[in-house]
C-alpha cells in the first residue's frame, strides 16, 4: 500500500489541516518543526487523537538546525535536545517516524564522519528507550554532497543501530546528478522493511548537489511510482514539492 500526503498543514492549523486531509481523500502528513519545537504535548495528544479517528498517518520532521557531526559541544548538544523534542511530541501524535538532517562532514572524513554519527543515534535511541516513546529515529538521505546521508550510508547505518531511515528520492537525484529507482530499491533489500517512510518532490540542482524543491516532473513521478508499486512493503510518500497537497493529488492518479 502507497500512503500519500503532504508535508506541513495544508490550511490553518494542525487539526484543520488533519480534517481538510481527510476532505481530499489524502492518507498522511508530515509535522514540520521547521525552526523549533513549537507544538506543546496536550495539542499533539489532541491532533493524534484526530489523526487516528481519521485513519490519517503522521510522521514529525524535527528542526533543520541540526548538526550531530558539529564540533562545537554546544551545537552537539542543542541538536540532540531538539532530535528528543521533536520524539516526544511525536510519541503524543502517534507518529512513528522523526525525520531530521543529520549534519554536515566539515573537515571529517567520510568514514570519522560515520563512527561520530553511529555514536550520537545509539545515544540518541538509549533516551528513546528510557522514556519509553514509542517512535524511530529517521535520518534522511541528503541532496548535497557536502552533507552526511548518502544511501548507503543510511543503509548502513540501519544495519548497524536499529534506526529507521526516510529516502529523499529528490535528494538522491541532486547528491549523485542522476537517479535509478530500480536500483534504488534494489539496494533497500538488505534490510527487509516493513515499511518506508519517504519523501518526494522536483528539484534544482547544481554539481554540489541540491539548490531547491520545485513541482513535481512527470516522468520522475511515473518513474518512481512505478517501482514502487513493485514493492511488498507500505510505503508512505511525502510530497515537498512547493504546492504540497496538490502534488500528493498528482501522485494519487498514477497509483
Amino acid at each position: 500500500m502507497i500512503l500519500l500526503g503532504p508535508a506541513g498543514n495544508v490550511e490553518g492549523d494542525i487539526l484543520t489541516s488533519l480534517k481538510k486531509i481527510k476532505v481530499l481523500n489524502l492518507d498522511a502528513q508530515e509535522i514540520e518543526f521547521v525552526h523549533s519545537v513549537m507544538m506543546g504535548n496536550e495539542l499533539a495528544k489532541k491532533a493524534g487523537a484526530l489523526a487516528k479517528e481519521l485513519n490519517i498517518r503522521l510522521s514529525v520532521h524535527a528542526p533543520y538546525y541540526i548538526n550531530l557531526l558539529s564540533e562545537d559541544k554546544n551545537i552537539l548538544d542543542a541538536s540532540k535536545e531538539r532530535i528528543l523534542k521533536s520524539c516526544e511530541r511525536a510519541h503524543y501524535l502517534g507518529a512513528k517516524y522523526v525525520i531530521f538532517h543529520t549534519g554536515f562532514y566539515g573537515k571529517l572524513t567520510e568514514e570519522v564522519a560515520y563512527s561520530r554519527v553511529k555514536i550520537q543515534i545509539s545515544e540518541l535511541m538509549n533516551e528513546i528507550k528510557k522514556n519509553n516513546w514509542n517512535v524511530h529515529l529517521c535520518p534522511e538521505t541528503m541532496g548535497k554532497k557536502s552533507q552526511f546521508g548518502s544511501l548507503d550510508e543510511l543503509i548502513k547505518l540501519v544495519k548497524e543501530t536499529g534506526c529507521k531511515l526516510c529516502v529523499d528520492f529528490a535528494h538522491l537525484l541532486a547528491r549523485d546528478q542522476k537517479i535509478d529507482y530500480k536500483e534504488v530499491f534494489e539496494k533497500l533489500k538488505v534490510l527487509k522493511l516493513k515499511e518506508l517512510t519517504c519523501h518526494f518532490s522536483g528539484i534544482e540542482f547544481t554539481a554540489k548537489g541540491e539548490r531547491r524543491h520545485l513541482l513535481l516532473d512527470k516522468k520522475h513521478t511515473k518513474e518512481l511510482l512505478s517501482e514502487a508499486k513493485k514493492q511488498s512493503y507500505d510505503m508512505i510518500i511525502i510530497c515537498e514539492a512547493p504546492n504540497t497537497w496538490e502534488g500528493s493529488l498528482e501522485m494519487k492518479k498514477e497509483i
